[in-house]
C-alpha cells in the first residue's frame, strides 16, 4: 500500500463541491487501478490526543462530529466504516512486543472529522474497514516518529496509512476570504521548507521542526496538525518518492499540502 498525509483543513471541505473533495475522490478511485484496494485502513488525525496511545478497537465506530458552529448538513454526515477488533488487538500486541509505549485498545471513541471528513470522499461505499490511532501528546516528536516506524510492515499486509492533519495550521491568523494561492509569508516559509526536506528524502528531520523556532510557533501555536505527518513519514520505505498535491492554502493560515508516497 501508499502511505498518505492528507491536509484535511475545514470540516465543509467534507461536503463543499472544492478542489480539495475533488482531489480526495480521484485518489479514492486510483485503489482498485494504480494500487490494490486496501484491506484494511488506519487513520491518524490531529483530533484525537490522548495520554498514551490507543487504537480503535469496536466492530462499527461512531462518527464523530467533534466541532461547532457548522451547517446542519455536516453534522448529518455519517461514515458507518467498520471497525476490526482481531487487527486492532494484533497490531497492538505486536507493537507492545516492539515499543516502550504499547498501544492500548479503546472501544469508546470512533472516527473524528479529521479521518471521516476525508476518508468519506476516498471510499464511500464504507466499506473498507477503519482503525483510529490516537497520538500522545505529552511525547517528544521523535517518539511519534519512531512508533511510526513500528507502522511501516502494515503496508506489506494491505493496510493503508492514512495521516491526517495540516502543514500549517494556525487558526488564529485565519483571512476569511483568502483565495488558496493567498498566504502569509512566515506560512508559505514554512510550508516550503517542509515540502524542500520531503523532496529530498530527509524525512528524519521533520521531527525536529521546532528547532525552525518562532516560525515553526506561528505556524503550528499547538503542533496536534503537524504531528500526523511524522507517522506518516516514519512509514515510508527507503527510495519511496513523494507525490504532492492540494498544495494550496485555506484562509491564508492553513496549508492543504498532502503527500503520498510508495504502493508501485
Amino acid at each position: 500500500m501508499p502511505v498518505l498525509f492528507v491536509g484535511h483543513g475545514s470540516p465543509m471541505n467534507a461536503i463543499s463541491d472544492n478542489e480539495y473533495r475533488r482531489s480526495w475522490q480521484a485518489l479514492g478511485a486510483r485503489f482498485g487501478s494504480d494500487w490494490p484496494v486496501p484491506q484494511l485502513i488506519l487513520c491518524i488525525s490531529a483530533h484525537w490526543l490522548t495520554q498514551g496511545w490507543w487504537l480503535t478497537a469496536m466492530a462499527q465506530p461512531r462518527t464523530i462530529h467533534d466541532f461547532g458552529g457548522f451547517p446542519q448538513e455536516l453534522f448529518d454526515q455519517q461514515y458507518p466504516a467498520p471497525g476490526e477488533p482481531d487487527a486492532a488487538a494484533e497490531i497492538s500486541l505486536a507493537v507492545r512486543q516492539r515499543a516502550s509505549a504499547p498501544l492500548g485498545l479503546d472501544t469508546s471513541w470512533g472516527l473524528d472529522h479529521g479521518a471521516w471528513s476525508v476518508l468519506k470522499p476516498m471510499f464511500p461505499a464504507a466499506n473498507i474497514p477503519v482503525l483510529q490511532l490516537s497520538m500522545d501528546y505529552s511525547r517528544a516528536p521523535s517518539e511519534h516518529y519512531a512508533l511510526a516506524g513500528q507502522l511501516k510492515a502494515l503496508r506489506q499486509r494491505g493496510v493503508l496509512i492514512v495521516a491526517s492533519g495540516n502543514v500549517v495550521h494556525n487558526l488564529q491568523q485565519v483571512q476569511r476570504g483568502a483565495a488558496g494561492n493567498q498566504a502569509y509569508d512566515w506560512a508559505l516559509e514554512f510550508d516550503q521548507t517542509v515540502a524542500g526536506q520531503v523532496q529530498q528524502g530527509q524525512l528524519d528531520a521533520l521531527q525536529n521542526f521546532q528547532k525552525l523556532g518562532s516560525l515553526a510557533s506561528m505556524a503550528h501555536p499547538s503542533y496536534e496538525h503537524f504531528l500526523p505527518l511524522l507517522y506518516a513519514a516514519g512509514a515510508v520505505a527507503p527510495g519511496e518518492q513523494p507525490e504532492f498535491f492540494n498544495t494550496s492554502f485555506q484562509l491564508a493560515s492553513i496549508s492543504m499540502r498532502s503527500m503520498l508516497w510508495g504502493g508501485r
